[in-house]
């Protein structure tokens, strides 16, 4: 009988904050200082490879090697849309997949990324939800998601800066996973790692009240929250998480974030769905529940797909409702749609979580999952 073997799985620097990789080069009997540098290869320099990184010693580099490695999920497919739009089909090393959408405009790139394979969500109006849930994503493969984009769309350490947004509105609820999701924004906020502005860092939630309040307290990204109804009774129907945590709730949280972290607003969004929140007494309501308060309203047409029973609100109810908010003097917008040729427009996309579905992708099937955004 041969004797066993085992091998020891090599660290993915992407998943460690500047405190991290300076414990970590600390236990390899390193000065914290090589942590910074390591850093900014990583980061300013885009450098994936350790042989890249002529500043540090080459025995220093052999052990890297050896223990450490910067990862990405790997690339499936890419498509681009008419409009510039793009997206990525990732697969993760545990075989599972996600989607990552980078938007451009101009002046702005934002990145819409992922921060589980599916949802729990269960929100009525929204694919992910439809596709079950698996697992989080591990901070590694949050930032794996930008580090990649940023390779893919020709990022140069001299060059202009293209994604120069990145929101947390893919699959999944990313205060589900606060414990992967900080220490992503962390490094994505980091001067010496993305260098990304607390302002241009958002990270969207349905009402996960206890992790608002916690994430108001511990780390400063942008908030926003999927309100998609103006009652109680209407919003439990279509968002189910009101059901534990109810709008009264819900915006006590928000205004102690705009509070504790001196904030403009909060982004509220909300999707506009034909005969169900999209009459004029829906926007008066609304108005009257966030009139007086630092809060901005964006509201999104609807992106139907396979088996929904929700159909999209026409222009003019959309315009309509965009008009009652202002006239009852609360902030609001209306999303342009992008990237629905190539099912990259908010709630397109789908896939399959654990063999429940099945997308096809030209002629070849893989195991997708979603994103919402």
């Amino acid at each position: 009988m041969g004797e066993a073997t085992t091998t020891t799985a090599r660290t993915n620097l992407l998943g460690l904050t500047r405190t991290g990789l300076e414990a970590f080069v600390v236990a390899m009997g390193e000065k914290p200082f090589r942590a910074r540098q390591l850093f900014k290869w990583i980061y300013k320099r885009a450098a994936g490879d350790f042989d890249a990184m002529t500043d540090l010693g080459k025995d220093f580099r052999r052990r890297l090697a050896a223990i450490a490695e910067i990862r990405t999920p790997d690339i499936q497919l890419s498509q681009v849309s008419a409009d510039g739009t793009r997206k990525w089909l990732l697969t993760l090393e545990s075989g599972q997949a996600i989607e990552t959408v980078f938007i451009p405009e101009p002046g702005r790139g934002t990145l819409c990324i992922s921060s589980q394979v599916g949802c729990q969500m269960d929100c009525g109006f929204c694919s992910t939800a439809q596709q079950g849930f698996n697992r989080n994503l591990d901070t590694a493969e949050i930032v794996g998601q930008v580090w990649l984009a940023n390779r893919e769309l020709g990022y140069a350490p001299d060059g202009d800066r293209v994604i120069t947004n990145v929101v947390f509105m893919g699959m999944g609820e990313p205060l589900a996973n606060y414990r992967n999701v900080v220490p992503a924004a962390e490094i994505m906020m980091d001067d010496l790692g993305l260098d990304l502005s607390r302002r241009r860092v958002t990270v969207s939630t349905s009402g996960l009240v206890p992790q608002m309040i916690r994430i108001a307290d511990e780390t400063n990204v942008a908030l926003a929250v999927s309100l998609h109804a103006p009652n109680d009774e209407l919003r439990s129907e279509i968002v189910p998480i009101n059901r534990k945590h109810p709008i009264k709730e819900l915006l006590d949280a928000c205004w102690h974030y705009v509070e504790k972290q001196n904030a403009r607003n909060v982004t509220f969004e909300y999707v506009m769905l034909d005969g169900v929140n999209d009459r004029p007494q829906h926007a008066r309501e609304l108005a009257q529940l966030l009139r007086g308060h630092p809060a901005k309203v964006n509201l999104i047409p609807f992106n139907p797909f396979p088996g929904t029973v929700f159909r999209r609100s026409s222009e003019v109810a959309i315009e309509r409702f965009r008009d009652l908010l202002i006239k009852g003097g609360v902030m609001a917008t209306i999303r342009r749609t992008r990237g629905d040729d190539i099912d990259a427009a908010c709630g397109q996309l789908v896939g399959r979580v654990n063999d429940r579905v099945t997308t096809r992708l030209g002629q070849k099937t893989f195991p997708v999952a979603v994103v919402q955004g």
